[in-house]
């Protein structure tokens, strides 16, 4: 987690068939996946995911509760491949002015943002534990990787901005491995462990369609997948206190205008004079539009750099 953008200075216990879905009289696209849950799921629902951490505990369940399963009937949503490839073009474009989201395996610099060297398709950092989360597993696997002897010195600066021990050779290190298709599946499987599949589900159990899984996906690739205000799960519990959810008989739309509009202060807050494209010519752009479902084609802007998708 995550680039910091451009700145501007130096257990669900009832099983439901979900068949029907809700739509709001603000709502205009009906191909979203927002289920029309029973009262029961939903209370039971609210109960087990309104606060930061009891969400962070469902979303990162192992997949074998009742509520996964009743997830699982729904339609896949921002999870089918070609909407996933979707997301991963999206969030290329802010975290490396790309749509060529699989040129970033071997992408590694520290921007400046307190959180070490940046790296990979998701900006695992040196400075927030993923990376060096990353390196363990894959080292775990693959004991005679080019990264491996580099564990001590990313377990020693692990929460710092720090590169000792890593400098001059991590980068390069970094960059050759990328080359290797074992660790580029490595790179795809922390990021869907960490932070796609658990946005995904989430946004599933909160009624939303493609567009709101995929605000809830970036916001969980910057923010990180932390409890705190400014991070993912204390986001949603923030926007939860503010706007009900479709699940919860809100409308999608106005929900995920709360949801925006919070996540872009946590922007703010974090760095100072932070450029917000890609929330507010991007995701906004496309709730503007009531895209809720992320159809195509799409255009938007980051930095001030125009992006299509046909």
């Amino acid at each position: 987690m995550k680039r910091a953008g451009v700145l501007l200075f130096a257990a669900v216990p009832v099983i439901v068939t979900a068949s029907a879905y809700f739509l709001a009289p603000e709502d205009t696209d009906a191909s979203r996946a927002g289920p029309d849950l029973s009262s029961a799921y939903r209370a039971q629902a609210a109960e087990d995911t309104e606060d930061a951490q009891g969400a962070k505990d469902w979303a990162e369940q192992s997949g074998s509760s009742a509520s996964y399963k009743v997830l699982g009937g729904l339609p896949p949503g921002l999870a089918a491949p070609a909407e996933k490839d979707l997301a991963q073009q999206l969030v290329a474009s802010a975290e490396n002015s790309t749509l060529d989201w699989r040129s970033a395996y071997a992408y590694i610099e520290d921007i400046g943002d307190g959180q070490g060297y940046t790296a990979g398709i998701i900006g695992f950092c040196t400075g927030t534990n993923d990376l060096l989360t990353l390196v363990e597993g894959y080292t775990r696997a693959h004991p005679d990787n080019g990264l491996a002897r580099y564990l001590p010195a990313l377990r020693a600066v692990d929460g710092t901005d720090s590169h000792e021990g890593l400098d001059p050779g991590f980068t390069a290190a970094w960059k050759a491995e990328a080359e290797v298709p074992a660790f580029r599946r490595a790179q795809d499987a922390a990021r869907d462990r960490v932070y796609f599949d658990p946005a995904v589900r989430l946004a599933k159990l909160d009624g939303l369609g493609a567009l709101g899984q995929f605000v809830y996906y970036d916001a969980m690739v910057f923010h990180g997948p932390g409890t705190d205000a400014t991070s993912f799960y204390g986001l949603r519990e923030r926007a939860l206190a503010e706007a009900d959810s479709p699940t919860g008989g809100g409308s999608e739309k106005a929900y995920l205008d709360a949801f925006l509009d919070i996540r872009e202060d946590a922007m703010r807050t974090r760095h100072p004079g932070i450029d917000t494209t890609r929330v507010d010519t991007a995701q906004r752009r496309f709730l503007d539009e009531g895209n809720l479902g992320l159809r195509t084609p799409l255009t938007w802007q980051v930095y001030g750099e125009t992006f299509k998708v046909p």
